[in-house]
C-alpha cells in the first residue's frame, strides 16, 4: 500500500506552520495510444514550511527532480495543485532559486556576471545588481574572484558561484538537485558545513531550503525534515524531522540510526517502514555539570598552523620526538600543539608518529580566512567549552555571558588554576576563530563585534 504523509503527520511535527509551498494531491504520468498511463508520481501531499531545511532521499526513477520541477513551477502536475502561499502556483509571483548538480554556469561570463545574470534578468539597474552580486560573492568565500571565468576557477568554486547566483535574487525558498554529487568528497565536505554555516546564521537570504539528494548521510547532516520516495510510482514512504541537534556527529549511535532506518527504507519497497528511532535531542541543562569537558592543550593556533605545515613537508607524517629535535624543542613544549591539532581533528597519534588528516592538510594548505573558517567549524564541532560559550552568547538577549558562569561550570572538572587557563586558551581560540570575544573590563564573553559597537555608541554619547 502506498503511504501519503503530510508534513503535519511527521514524527514530532511542531504545531501547523503556514506553508511557504503546499502541494495536494499531486500526480505526475504521461498517457499512451494504448489508453494505458506511465505513472511517474502518485497523488502526494508536500510541504515545504519556513525555517527549515527538507531532504528528498529515493532510488533511481522515484521521482526526486520531477517532484522539485512541479514545486518549482517548472513543471504542471498531471493531476492535483501545488500552492504558494495558498495561491495556485501557476497564478502566484514565485520566488524561488535553484542551485543544479552540473553547475550551469555560463562560460563565457566572468564570475561576476554570472551572479549578476539573474538580476540582469529582472531588470535590476546595473549599479544595484553590482553592489548585490559583489555582497553574495563575499559571503560564499569568493572576494577576489569577480573577474575570471569559469574554466579558471575548481568544481568547488564553480558551485560556489551556483550559490552566489542562486542567492542573489533573495529567493523565499533554495532549491538544490544534488548539488555535490559531482565534487570530491572533501570538497563537498567543506561546501556542506559552510552552507549550514550561512543558514545557521541567517547569512542566506532565504526561509527554507529543499534539497535532493542520493546520499543518506548527507540528508542527516543536514536536514531538519527527510521525505524518503518509493518508486514504481513515486510516493512517500516515510517523513519525519530530525531532532539531532547541529552541529551533528556523523560517528553518534542516534546519528547511525537514523541511516540505518534510512538505508532498510530505501532498500526494502515491498516493507511497511518501521518507527523512526528515538533521536536525542542534545543534553538537558541540569546536566550540564556531569559532562566531561575536554583539557584544552595551552596552545596557539599559529603554533598549530606551523606544526601542520611541517608535516605537509614530511610527507603528512613523521615521528613525534623526531619533529621535537628538528624543531629544537623540549618534547613537552611541542606536545600541547600536537594535543591541540589532535582535539581539532587535523592530525593523528599512531604509534608514536603525529599523521596528517585530510582537514588538517586542507587547514595547512588553505590562506589565512580559510584556515580561519576551516578553525572555527573544528572548534564547534569538536571542542564542548567552546560550542557552550557560542550557543550563550547567541541566545542570550543581550549577547553576553558573564566568565564566572563558565568558572563555575568548570571548577567540577578542574582546579581554580586550570579553570582560569581553561578559559583564557578558550578566549584565544574563540578570538582567532571570531566565534566570539571577551571583555576584559567586565569579565564577560560578548559577540565578536559587541565590543566595537558599545565602544561605539559611548563615543556617540559623548
Amino acid at each position: 500500500m502506498q503511504e501519503t504523509v503530510t508534513s503535519s503527520q511527521a514524527s514530532g511535527a511542531p504545531a501547523v506552520v503556514e506553508a511557504i509551498i503546499r502541494a495536494e494531491k499531486v500526480e505526475k504520468f504521461y498517457a499512451q495510444p494504448s489508453q494505458n498511463r506511465i505513472q511517474v508520481i502518485s497523488a502526494t501531499d508536500l510541504e515545504i514550511v519556513p525555517g527549515e531545511i527538507l531532504a528528498l532521499l529515493g532510488p533511481s526513477g522515484s521521482g526526486k527532480s520531477t517532484m522539485l520541477r512541479m514545486l518549482t513551477g517548472l513543471s504542471t502536475p498531471t493531476a492535483g495543485q501545488v500552492y504558494w502561499h495558498g495561491q495556485p502556483i501557476a497564478q502566484a509571483e514565485v520566488n524561488v532559486s535553484i542551485v543544479f548538480q552540473s553547475f550551469a554556469l555560463f562560460p563565457w561570463l566572468t564570475v561576476l556576471e554570472n551572479v549578476e545574470a539573474p538580476l540582469q534578468a529582472r531588470g535590476v539597474s546595473s549599479s544595484e545588481r553590482r553592489e548585490r552580486s559583489l555582497k553574495m560573492l563575499d559571503t560564499v568565500g569568493l572576494d577576489g574572484f569577480e573577474s575570471a571565468y569559469p574554466k579558471e576557477l575548481s568544481g568547488g568554486m564553480r558551485q560556489r558561484v551556483g550559490f552566489a547566483r542562486a542567492l542573489v535574487v533573495e529567493p523565499e525558498v533554495l532549491f538544490m538537485d544534488e548539488p555535490f554529487s559531482a565534487l570530491d568528497v572533501l570538497t563537498a565536505e567543506n561546501l556542506r558545513s559552510e552552507l549550514l554555516e550561512l543558514w545557521s546564521k541567517k547569512t542566506m537570504p532565504t526561509k527554507a531550503v529543499f534539497i535532493v539528494t542520493h546520499n543518506i548521510e548527507e540528508a542527516v547532516l543536514l536536514a531538519d525534515r527527510i521525505v524518503v520516495l518509493g518508486r514504481n510510482p513515486g510516493h512517500i514512504r516515510t517523513n519525519f524531522r530530525v531532532q539531532l541537534p547541529q552541529p551533528r556527529d556523523r560517528k553518534s549511535e542516534s546519528f547511525t540510526q537514523l541511516v540505518d532506518y534510512i538505508y532498510k527504507v530505501l532498500t526494502r519497497p515491498d516493507t511497511e517502514p518501521a518507527a523512526v528511532p528515538e533521536q536525542q535531542i542534545g543534553p538537558r541543562i541540569r546536566d550540564q555539570r556531569q559532562m566531561r569537558y575536554q583539557m584544552l592543550p595551552h596552545a596557539r593556533p599559529g603554533g598549530i598552523a606551523g606544526l601542520l605545515e611541517l608535516l605537509l613537508d614530511k610527507g603528512g607524517r613523521d615521528d613525534i620526538y623526531r619533529l621535537a629535535d628538528d624543531l629544537a624543542f623540549e618534547i613537552d613544549d611541542l606536545l600541547p600543539i600536537v594535543d591541540a591539532a589532535q582535539l581539532l581533528g587535523f592530525l593523528t597519534i599512531e604509534e608514536g608518529d603525529a599523521a596528517i588528516t585530510p582537514a588538517g592538510e586542507q587547514f595547512a594548505n588553505s590562506e589565512i580566512l580559510r584556515q580561519k573558517e576551516l578553525f572555527r567549524n573544528a572548534a564547534v564541532e569538536n571542542v564542548l567549552l567552546l560550542r557552550q560559550i557560542c550557543r550563550a552568547v547567541d541566545t542570550k538577549s543581550d549577547h553576553t555571558v558573564p566568565e564566572e558562569f563558565f568558572l563555575d561550570l568548570l571548577d567540577e572538572q578542574f582546579s581554580e588554576e586550570e579553570c582560569l587557563r581553561q578559559l583564557e586558551t578558550a578566549v584565544t581560540w574563540g578570538r582567532y576563530a571570531e566565534l566570539f570575544d571577551f571583555d576584559a573590563a567586565r569579565r564577560r564573553f560578548v559577540l565578536p563585534d559587541a565590543l566595537g559597537d558599545e565602544a561605539e555608541a559611548d563615543e556617540e554619547a559623548k
